[in-house]
């Protein structure tokens, strides 16, 4: 409050009862405001800087979240009647560790073995049936034209040059072959690095993963220490959630991925269609990726069909409606679909703003990531509505109107 007095026939203004942070903290804050649109680049370059320098650590803990869901699966399956003073007991840690790390390097192996040798061959075979192809697609066209003359009229004067448009596109690849090769030091010096950040974020998720119980206390108290009570159990509730959501997510695509390429392999050998093997694993992991996924490991699938038999392409396209809709109506819903909680327009959006923003990880992350939010922000709606004392039920109702 501001009081005056009278000095020598005027006012003077008693500054010490002036509440001089209402004065402060505004004009700090347009100051800091305006020097950072002054200085947005170097900002933006200091936050790269940063997010750089700490991105192996980042990987780290994603590496050491996603091995933790089957690890703590693992370790309460084989160790819940185990005796806290045997020894076995003291390892169980370590034992689970390395049996979720084998069944990793295992599903890397089959992809390695099995995915990449086939789609190597199969580019190959295409390179090679190219030109064919495109000449053959030349004599329909003439049969085509002879059938129907006043087509031919039309489309007379068109003269497609299929060796040209063939030579043109080898010779593209070419081109950025060579531009690769020109480069190979720049990708040798990322290669390194890339080596460098995994090998450092893979021994961080060991250490995450080994002490995970012993971390979770030290950062409560740190908030409990730092924060007021109130705030540390809201953050405490949060990362609950979070972890919890995300956890069911992860571990429902997964299975949810691995029973639609079981019901791919099955369905397709007793089919006789070719590459039911690799299409099976392929479906799989395309399938990882939400809503999209299974369409594109679908267009993968039946061009490389459509290179051994065209026939069988059809056949497949039909196979995959079959068990889209089998998939999406029966396995999903039960597997993943309540496991976030998110409504399905919800989930659209998620998987269309994430893959914007972020490509395959925004949709991966987003889905759970919306998820939280929605649940967070519901919690938030059903205490306003609990204190404004306005039963639910009354929405409910205005269903039936």
């Amino acid at each position: 409050m501001i009081s005056y007095y009278e000095m020598g026939g005027g006012y003077q203004v008693d500054f010490d009862k002036i509440k001089i942070k209402t004065i402060i903290f505004p004009v700090c804050f347009v100051i800091l405001f305006y020097w950072i649109l002054q200085n947005f680049g170097l900002i933006g370059r200091g936050i790269q800087f940063i997010f750089n320098l700490f991105l192996p650590f980042l990987i780290g803990c994603v590496i050491a979240f996603i091995l933790n869901i089957p690890m703590k699966n693992i370790e309460r399956l084989l160790f819940e009647n185990v005796k806290k003073e045997s020894k076995l007991y003291r390892f169980k840690r370590i034992i689970s560790y390395l049996i979720t790390l084998a069944a990793v390097f295992f599903v890397l192996f089959l992809v390695v073995v099995i995915v990449i040798p086939q789609l190597t061959l199969t580019v190959q075979t295409l390179a090679s049936r190219l030109p064919e192809a495109l000449e053959s697609l030349q004599r329909e066209l003439d049969t085509l034209m002879q059938r129907w003359p006043d087509f031919m009229k039309v489309t007379g004067s068109i003269d497609i040059d299929w060796a040209g448009i063939t030579n043109k596109i080898f010779g593209s690849l070419q081109s950025g072959f060579t531009k690769v090769l020109g480069s190979s030091f720049s990708i040798i010096g990322n290669v390194v690095s890339i080596v460098v950040n995994t090998v450092v974020a893979f021994i961080f998720s060991i250490y995450l993963l080994m002490q995970k119980e012993k971390l979770a206390v030290q950062s409560k108290k740190v908030l409990y220490a730092i924060l007021s009570k109130k705030t540390a159990e809201k953050i405490l509730y949060v990362a609950r959630l979070s972890s919890k959501t995300f956890s069911k997510f992860f571990s429902g695509q997964c299975l949810e991925a691995c029973i639609l390429g079981l019901l791919f392999f099955v369905s397709m050998s007793i089919l006789r269609l070719p590459y039911a093997v690799l299409i099976a694993v392929l479906l799989a992991f395309t399938a990882l990726i939400p809503v999209v996924g299974a369409f594109i490991g679908c267009a993968i699938a039946t061009l490389l069909i459509a290179t051994v038999a065209p026939i069988k392409a059809v056949e497949f396209l039909i196979l995959f409606l079959v068990l889209q809709q089998i998939e999406g109506n029966l396995i999903y819903p039960h597997v993943v679909g309540n496991s976030v909680g998110l409504p399905s327009i919800w989930v659209l959006v998620a998987v269309t703003v994430g893959g914007n923003l972020f490509g395959i990880v925004g949709i991966l992350l987003f889905i759970p990531f919306i998820s939280v939010l929605y649940a967070l922000f519901r919690t938030f709606i059903y205490d306003r509505l609990k204190k404004k004392k306005i039963p639910v039920s009354e929405f409910t109702s205005l269903d039936d109107e």
